[in-house]
């Protein structure tokens, strides 16, 4: 295999979770990729994990389809036909091992151990309440490594939680910085952050209604850590995103909002989905030369892909995989 390097200095690369609007944010990881950018630092909470293991995959086909609702015939990803096989409502024994071990959605773990980026990912251990944090050397192999990315992504109530090396863990975000985990490079020596946010600019969590009170504490029954982590997300999540956003006033921070966010956390409709991941990379197209000048130093600076070699690439891998409806 040959050498693979990073060519951004000094500045990481940090996910916000989101469940599938991070199809959106998928275009953006695309956009990246696509130009040859790549940072010596990727970390990622949530839905984050996986934009940040597939992108240091440098798999183009990976980052754009694992949000897009792509499923072989017969398999249900979510929904009442996940729940009723007592998948959950996310199916995520296919979505995280399964489609890797079919081979529909197969992950490049070579490429992935060869990439020079450190890579970081949260989890919250329900028995302690602890955020604990998994990078490469705690990823034995491919399985491994997605069996970590499930736990970080795990939401309460809605997905079956699995056992990773003998301990129960969900959602990151249910940790420390709340699904913002700029901490996670700023423990790896960074100072400097490229930050792609799920939620548009002026985004602020509510605090729970009594009804929600109620859903959380039915759900964490008998787990009082998880308990309250679900009643004061809202307020540690609204306090880190401020203290992110005075790091972007003093310069040392790019966050990327989206322009717009169409679906939500839960959106499983395949063509909403692609819709969503198209205006992600457009957004991405856009803003380049702002990307480029935070990153290199000015609009045009930075790697530039051989625009026919890539599109030639493009239309390949992305006729390569079919969505399948029913």
């Amino acid at each position: 295999m040959k050498k693979l390097s990073c060519n951004v200095e000094g500045c990481a690369l940090v996910f916000e979770g989101g469940g599938y609007r991070a199809a959106y944010t998928a275009g953006i990881a695309r956009v990246l990729l696509e130009q040859g950018i790549h940072f010596p630092f990727v970390c990622g909470i949530s839905a984050g994990s996986s934009h940040t293991v597939d992108y240091c995959s440098r798999d183009l086909a990976r980052t754009r389809n694992a949000f897009l609702g792509m499923r072989p015939e017969g398999i249900p990803i979510a929904g009442f036909g996940s729940v009723v096989r007592g998948k959950g409502y996310f199916n995520a024994d296919y979505l995280y091992e399964g489609c890797i071990a079919d081979g529909f959605m197969p992950f490049d773990w070579d490429t992935f151990r060869a990439n020079p980026a450190q890579v970081a990912i949260q989890a919250f251990e329900v028995r302690t309440g602890r955020s604990v944090t998994f990078t490469k050397d705690d990823m034995r192999d491919k399985y491994d490594m997605v069996d970590k990315v499930r736990a970080s992504s795990t939401l309460p109530g809605v997905m079956h939680p699995k056992a990773v090396d003998g301990r129960l863990f969900m959602d990151g975000g249910l940790g420390e910085g709340a699904g913002l985990p700029l901490h996670l490079a700023e423990r790896g020596g960074y100072d400097r952050f490229f930050f792609v946010a799920t939620r548009p600019h002026g985004y602020r969590k509510e605090p729970p209604t009594e009804q929600e009170r109620r859903v959380y504490r039915a759900i964490a029954h008998g787990r009082p850590y998880l308990l309250d982590a679900l009643l004061t997300r809202w307020e540690r999540y609204n306090r880190e995103l401020t203290r992110i956003e005075r790091l972007a006033d003093e310069g040392r921070c790019l966050i990327v909002y989206p322009d717009d966010m169409p679906i939500s956390s839960g959106t499983t409709d395949k063509a909403r989905l692609l819709a969503a991941y198209n205006e992600g990379h457009a957004q991405a197209m856009r803003d380049l030369p702002r990307y480029r000048e935070f990153l290199f130093g000015a609009p045009d600076a930075g790697p530039h892909p051989d625009e026919a070699a890539l599109a030639r690439t493009l239309a390949a891998i992305d006729d390569g995989y079919v969505i399948i409806e029913g």
